[in-house]
């Protein structure tokens, strides 16, 4: 038996108590990782998690070298606060987790596009820390006749994604006034609403989180019609594209009415060589990246074992050539993904243990 054959990766994703029960099957989505684990001779086991049943899953986790976490903020209606307690617990033993919820909470939400805006993929953007702070700003922004983009401090799949911009006329905006305002939520249409109606499908986000709930509002993209670019990584290396040319918040034809705006397509996606992206590619590696660790303070070791970042594309430069503009990064369920990160995503977890191994004869130690 090679010493590979002897380590254990666990893949946590969610399910309920009969799936569960059923441990020796394996996630359709995810097959691609058990896959290039078992082609490496590591064993690779699911770790189907629910809170009602946390410690037994962890349990299950505090014998494995390294946990893969595939859950979504929310997931079925529950957010990540018991089984991000359990996974700190977890990581503190010695089992490498990725992404470790620390991490997620630098670089996995919203408010990361204000911190990294000067890095160089950044835009105008603002943070409203409040309802209230939103209702005093955000009419100054609507009033300049500019199309502005809402997004919750935590989501995923569009929810609490909004598009807004005012209807028409000029001058100051009251709550009264009305506005388009198009929900990313996936069945959502484009409406024409008061301002006053807006903010109050905004209050449960700022509620979220014991009060401390927040948005981004971030300038919308012209080019977003144009489609947008999501780059895969493992940890600090782009391992495929995925390319989708229409996008939740694709607006309606001019005198079009709310309803006619086009709906998304699906995302085609692309190995890390496709030479469109080159470009891309290498500043996200080595401008980008760097930068933002620096920025957040994160060490390359910690890095998410499987991310993706989300780019719009901006103005052409002087020289005509494409600008980008970072959309949100996911960290906490990246899937699906290109099959062109499967095997990288299982070297580097498989490296990881190696080196810990050689350094201590001990489990791979946590993220922090």
């Amino acid at each position: 038996m090679t010493q590979a054959n002897s380590w254990r990766v666990a893949i946590l994703y969610p399910g309920d108590r009969e799936a569960r029960r059923q441990i020796a099957s394996t996630n359709a989505r995810l097959q691609k990782v058990f896959d290039a684990f078992q082609a490496l001779g590591v064993r690779a086991e699911p770790a189907i998690y629910h809170d009602d049943f946390c410690d037994e899953v962890k349990q299950q986790i505090s014998q494995v070298d390294a946990v893969l976490v595939w859950v979504n903020p929310i997931e079925g209606g529950s957010d990540r606060t018991k089984l991000d307690k359990m996974l700190r617990e977890v990581a503190a033993g010695g089992v490498f987790v990725s992404t470790h919820p620390d991490i997620i909470l630098k670089l996995g939400t919203k408010e990361v596009l204000v911190r990294t805006k000067d890095i160089g993929w950044g835009c105008d953007i603002h943070l409203y820390t409040s309802l209230e702070k939103m209702k005093r700003e955000l009419p100054n922004r609507l009033t300049r006749g500019e199309a502005r983009v809402l997004k919750q401090y935590r989501g995923h799949s569009g929810d609490g994604i909004w598009r807004i911009e005012r209807e028409s006329g000029s001058g100051p905006l009251t709550g009264n006034s009305l506005v388009r305002a198009r929900h990313a939520k996936s069945g959502c249409s484009e409406e024409v609403i008061t301002l006053d109606e807006f903010y109050e499908r905004c209050a449960p986000y700022f509620a979220a989180l014991g009060g401390q709930g927040r948005m981004v509002d971030q300038a919308y993209q012209d080019r977003l019609p144009e489609g947008m670019v999501r780059c895969y990584l493992v940890q600090g290396r782009v391992e495929g594209f995925g390319r989708q040319e229409i996008v939740a918040l694709h607006p309606a034809p001019a005198g079009a009415s709310p309803e006619a705006a086009p709906q998304p397509t699906k995302r085609h996606y692309h190995p890390p060589t496709m030479p469109e992206f080159q470009n891309l590619k290498h500043m996200l590696e080595n401008e980008w990246v760097p930068a933002a660790q620096k920025v957040l303070g994160i060490e390359t070791a910690d890095l998410p074992m499987l991310w993706d970042c989300d780019f719009m594309f901006g103005p052409k430069d002087a020289a005509g050539q494409d600008t980008y503009v970072l959309c949100e990064i996911n960290v906490s369920s990246v899937s699906p993904f290109p099959d062109s990160a499967a095997e990288p995503l299982a070297k580097q977890v498989v490296a990881l243990i190696s080196n810990k191994r050689e350094q201590g004869g001990q489990r791979v130690s946590a993220s922090s």
